[in-house]
């Protein structure tokens, strides 16, 4: 038999399967048992009593929530029941509710395939600015923010700051009240080849909340009857109460409180004036809004507003064309801090990201060392490269709305929006958002908010890279020529997230000599090194060196009178109390112990640990070792 005769054909009824064949289901966990929310559940529940925790929420995932907005807080677990319905939610990019975005088209501003990016200067040199903005305008800036008024720019050179501005290119929007947007009226006048996008920057309710003193709001349609065609003539500046410790909650609900004031005010006809239309009221409105690291938080807040405003919009009977708000997205001053301000080129380059997937039409970014004084050309050309980097190169622009889609985002824009608006209802019900900063509600609403946050960053929850977490006592500052403090004071505060830390570095920086604590360690390095590392990560964040030795044989050496114990919670059983009477009868009168309290080590004055006041712990050190207040 031939080898062609003892090969095996196949029937010609086999059925033979398409190479390319695409099964109705892909079980990539084919043999697992399907994963559920409450099988999830069960096994966090596990983990949380197995570390100590006994009395558990319900739902159990409660007990992971973190807050990030006042009645808002993120979950450690998002699934498809979380973000609802949302087509009918969020629309599409360009069309109500304009949660994807305010225009169509990646970008979704007045600069094809990106956003407007917006420099801001305010030095008082008029050759410095004009050689400042010719530089921001040569590398990439595409429109300008002006600072006029004393300590700023001066209002009677802005001629000359402009003079090699071609402004039929790069918009200008300008702050410093009526004096600073008549200066740009009158230096516009007549010309009809001007860019749009620019602002006359009138905020009369932002000054209010700033100084506590009434604004008028009269006029403000003459004026913007005089406005160049595409210009603003209102900005809804939220970042006055972001500066003042405000979380998205409440910037997102002043913000709208504000909008809806000065859109009363545009169509006012009162006494012999003639109000302007809804539509051309909306029209003349842009809106500024703080930027922040926590990225998610930023995103979603951005995508709230332009959802809340599209409500408000829609309830004053504006046509869906006007409705889409336009957001100028910035920085925040409150994450900046002067200590290793280096780190703020990556806080601002993630708060320019999230502004930008967040659908920003303008963003500014704030030098590094914004909180030091006047920037320097280095400072300015890498907030500058910031945006372009992420434009240019990362191609965030290049996709609309990136975040939408994600439960977790979707879940957090609906929270917000909801948060936000009962906030907004509680300053209308009030009579609006200037009786409510007069009786005192915006600015308790504020401070509540803020002392919350406070709270975390005192015990650290909420933590600060090269101040309350890994700072550099080494460090040497940039320095810079002191800037003017162009906001007004008697109204509501301005903070920093760092200050209250930053405080104590200076102190301990101008003591004769710096302060120490000592760390008294037990046992091998491999034992004792994770907590005489935590420790001194938070007695550094107090600006107090901290040299280590074995026991108490180091401390006459160390110069000081304030000890910390650092070891495992097995050595500590056996010779943190006897170690403790050693650093007494050496010279400390004051002893630390690296552990929970629940220790209870005998002959310690505290305890230093995850979660633990740092601040507190930082003042009592402090007081100890005698460092000036």
């Amino acid at each position: 038999m031939s080898s062609s005769d003892q090969q095996t054909t196949a029937p010609a009824d086999a059925e033979v399967p398409a190479e390319h064949e695409v099964p109705d289901e892909l079980p990539l966990a084919a043999g697992f048992p399907a994963a559920t929310r409450e099988a999830w559940r069960e096994l966090v529940a596990t983990v949380l009593r197995k570390a100590g925790r006994e009395d558990l929420p319900e739902p159990v995932e409660d007990a992971l929530r973190v807050p990030v907005a006042t009645g808002v807080s993120v979950a450690p677990l998002y699934t498809a029941e979380d973000a609802g319905d949302l087509p009918a939610a969020v629309g599409v990019p360009g069309l109500a509710p304009f949660v994807r975005g305010s225009r169509p088209g990646a970008g979704g501003g007045d600069v094809p395939g990106g956003w407007d990016v917006r420099q801001r200067h305010a030095h008082p040199d008029v050759a410095l600015t004009r050689e400042a903005i010719a530089a921001d305008l040569e590398n990439g800036v595409t429109s300008l923010w002006l600072e006029l008024g004393e300590g700023a720019i001066p209002v009677d050179a802005l001629g000359d700051v402009l003079t090699d501005v071609y402004l039929d290119l790069a918009p200008v929007s300008v702050s410093g009240g009526p004096a600073a947007a008549e200066a740009l009226l009158a230096h516009v006048d007549g010309r009809t080849d001007l860019a749009p996008g620019g602002s006359l920057g009138l905020d009369p309710l932002g000054v209010h909340a700033a100084s506590g003193q009434a604004q008028d709001l009269t006029g403000l349609a003459d004026v913007a009857r005089r406005a160049p065609a595409g210009w603003r003539t209102v900005v809804v500046d939220a970042t006055v109460f972001a500066d003042a410790g405000a979380s998205a909650v409440e910037e997102l609900g002043c913000s709208l409180a504000a909008g809806v004031a000065y859109l009363r005010a545009l169509t006012d006809s009162a006494d012999g004036r003639q109000g302007l239309s809804v539509d051309e009221a909306f029209a003349q409105l842009e809106f500024r809004y703080a930027a922040s690291a926590d990225q998610f938080t930023t995103i979603a807040g951005l995508r709230a507003a332009r959802r809340l405003w599209d409500r408000v919009g829609e309830v004053s009977g504006a046509s869906v064309d006007v409705r889409g708000q336009r957001q100028h997205a910035v920085t925040s001053s409150v994450m900046t801090t002067r200590r290793d301000p280096w780190v703020n080129m990556l806080r601002t380059t993630v708060a320019c990201f999230a502004a930008g997937v967040g659908g920003a039409d303008v963003v500014t970014v704030q030098p590094f060392d914004a909180a030091l004084g006047l920037p320097d050309a280095f400072s300015r050309r890498i907030a500058r490269n910031t945006q372009s980097l992420l434009v240019e190169e990362g191609h965030l622009a290049r996709v609309l709305d990136p975040a939408g889609g994600s439960w977790y985002v979707e879940a957090l824009t609906d929270a917000l929006a909801e948060a936000a608006w009962s906030w907004f209802t509680e300053i209308e019900g009030a009579g609006g958002l200037a009786a409510a900063l007069d009786s005192g509600l915006v600015r308790d609403r504020i401070a509540a908010a803020w002392d919350a946050r406070a709270e975390r960053l005192a015990h650290r929850t909420d933590a600060i890279t090269g101040v309350s977490e890994f700072p550099n006592l080494a460090e040497k500052l940039p320095e810079r020529q002191p800037a003017a403090d162009l906001h007004p004071t008697g109204g509501l505060p301005r903070v920093r997230a760092a200050q209250a830390f930053e405080e104590l570095r200076d102190r301990a920086d101008a003591a004769d000599r710096r302060p120490q604590v000592y760390l008294a360690t037990i046992g091998p390095i491999a034992r004792h090194t994770a907590r005489a590392t935590f420790a001194g990560n938070l007695f550094q964040a107090g600006g107090v060196a901290t040299p280590s030795g074995d026991g108490a044989s180091g401390l006459a050496d160390a110069g000081t009178t304030v000890a910390c114990i650092c070891g495992t919670d097995k050595d500590y059983a056996g010779s943190a109390a006897g170690l403790a009477a050693e650093l007494r009868a050496a010279g400390a009168t004051q002893v630390w112990l690296a552990g929970k309290p629940s220790l209870a080590v005998d002959g310690v004055d505290g305890y230093v640990y995850a979660g633990c006041d740092a601040l507190d712990v930082l003042h009592r050190v402090h007081e100890q070792l005698g460092v000036p207040a």
